[in-house]
């Protein structure tokens, strides 16, 4: 029988990470480990691309400034190679171009060192789940700067891509940051139509990631964040 102060095992998930610290690199994949995570660990783009190599990872945690290159970089050949995999930035860089840039390329989340969570393992779990993790910074920042975009005329929203209203609403959800089975609850859908809509989202924006899906989706006036 379990005492009650055992930890609940998470489903064994392979977690690419990427931290040149080295104290860093060790006390995040001794977290990750003892949560049940199997971790690949690399110091350098090189090394990161070797791991990606075995196999595509069902997370990848990244720094962006790297010994021999930019953690941008890594994202954009990842989310290329394994659209599934679910990315996570974990930078100092802070500023304006970081930011947009690993989101435009993959990124799903993006958390600064400064205020990185205590229980990674927890936050890698909202990762999968659907959610997308972001510092609080980072969130007024991506508010702030849809704010300061010139408000579409007056008129009906412009909708080049043709999505329904059901696709609209479920848009909505994951610029909200909800998993797939909030999303179902709230609109009253099955848990396991949710990714066929998704899908269908993605290929009528032309996009491949959720940051990329709200991002059109708030140039086209279809959705307020």
């Amino acid at each position: 029988m379990n005492s009650l102060n055992d930890e609940p095992k998470v489903e064994a998930i392979t977690v690419v990470l990427v931290e040149d610290d080295a104290p860093t690199l060790w006390r995040l994949q001794d977290a990750l480990t003892k949560a049940g995570y199997q971790v690949r660990a690399a110091g350098t783009l090189t090394e990161a691309r070797a791991c990606l190599a075995q196999g595509a990872p069902r997370v990848l945690l990244t720094d962006l400034q790297l010994p021999d290159g930019h953690g941008v970089d890594l994202i954009r050949e990842t989310r290329q190679r394994f659209p599934d995999t679910e990315i996570m930035v974990i930078s100092i860089l802070g500023d304006e171009e970081s930011v947009i840039s690993a989101i435009t390329v993959g990124a799903t989340g993006y958390l600064l060192k400064d205020a990185f969570p205590t229980d990674i393992a927890a936050t890698v779990r909202d990762l999968v789940a659907g959610h997308s993790p972001i510092s609080a910074s980072i969130a007024r920042f991506i508010v702030r700067r849809t704010q300061n975009t010139p408000e579409p005329p007056p008129g009906p929203a412009l909708n080049t891509a043709k999505l329904t209203p059901r696709e609209i609403d479920i848009l909505w959800g994951i610029a909200k940051g909800f998993s797939y089975a909030e999303i179902a609850s709230h609109l009253g859908l099955s848990r396991q139509t949710v990714p066929g809509h998704i899908k269908n989202i993605y290929r009528k924006l032309e996009v491949h990631t959720r940051g990329e899906a709200v991002f059109e989706a708030v140039q086209q006036g279809l959705i307020k964040l």
